[in-house]
């Protein structure tokens, strides 16, 4: 036999490897010297009914407004939730849920759920607490706070004191990917003074209308793994309107995800009617008055 039979008859052989060669690195995303592609992020955000005035605390529209931001980021797939979800299914593949209610220890750390927090926490998720979400109750502190404190790595204690007033929103840790793309502006909101910052490093700060500092954002690397980022700000709706302060957060929720912070900041720029604030609900009628009992008719 041939050396050149050899070759024609190894010819469509060889043919079939090249071609399958081709193929994975063509479906591997390295054909071209292209990158990979990143796998998927799944965020969870969890949201509730209304506790406040109209135009605060408004969590469910906020929600769903920071969810459309996120998904603005390539790779990024978002679920909102009224309170934890109902459907353990929804918890597969999460990578980082976001809080905006009351006190999330409670929300977190009470009820059947709590196993199914614990699980994510262990596994990495990352976790993002926004205002009231960043704390636990006073009565509940011993009980719920070291638990909880290892999750986040700081907290407030609600209700131990209250402020407000306008400051600059200073950058503690300028280098920080949460702090990219965004300086230095004045906010107006309410602060939660006196957290509890336990391994957590803090990262923002104001300066409350009494002239103390304090501190409104944190962020923690967890000892098994797994990132979180907290901030006490968030009390008016106005404030997520700010470009500077939706890009702070988004940021905050791209890094506990554990994504590449791009260095201008994560794009934030939703259509107006997203970002928009709807008409306030009209006022509930008057309850009616009880019936007055009439005397019975003579007879």
């Amino acid at each position: 036999m041939s050396l050149p039979s050899v070759s024609v008859r190894l010819r469509p052989l060889l043919l079939a490897v090249v071609g399958v060669i081709s193929w994975l690195a063509a479906s591997s995303g390295i054909a071209g010297g292209a990158e990979p592609t990143p796998p998927e992020k799944k965020i969870l955000f969890i949201g509730k009914n209304p506790d406040h005035a109209y135009g605060s605390h408004m969590y469910m529209l906020v929600s769903g407004m920071l969810g459309r931001c996120a998904e603005l980021t390539p790779g990024v797939t978002t679920v909102v939730s009224n309170g934890w979800p109902q459907d353990a299914a929804t918890l597969a593949g999460v990578s980082a849920i976001v809080v905006y209610t009351n006190p999330a220890a409670e929300l977190l750390l009470e009820g059947e759920h709590r196993g199914q927090v614990d699980a994510l926490m262990r596994a990495g998720c990352g976790l993002v607490t926004i205002h009231w979400a960043s704390s636990v109750n006073q009565k509940n502190l011993e009980r719920l706070g070291p638990t909880w404190l290892g999750y986040l790595g700081g907290t407030w204690v609600s209700n131990v004191g209250l402020s407000g007033g306008t400051s600059p929103l200073r950058q503690l840790i300028p280098e920080h990917p949460v702090c990219r793309g965004w300086k230095e502006w004045e906010i107006t909101d309410e602060y939660y003074l006196n957290p509890t910052i336990g391994a957590a490093k803090p990262l923002l700060e104001v300066t409350e209308k009494n002239g103390k500092e304090v501190i409104v954002g944190w962020v923690f690397d967890r000892p098994g793994g797994g990132r979180s980022f907290a901030t006490t700000l968030g009390h008016p709706y106005k404030n997520f309107e700010n470009e500077s302060f939706r890009r702070m957060i988004v940021n905050g929720i791209l890094w506990t995800a554990g994504m590449e912070v791009p260095a201008a900041g994560a794009p934030v720029n939703v259509p107006a009617d997203v970002l928009a604030l709807p008409p306030a609900p009209p006022p509930a009628p008057p309850a009616a008055a009880p019936a007055v009992p009439q005397p019975a008719a003579a007879k």
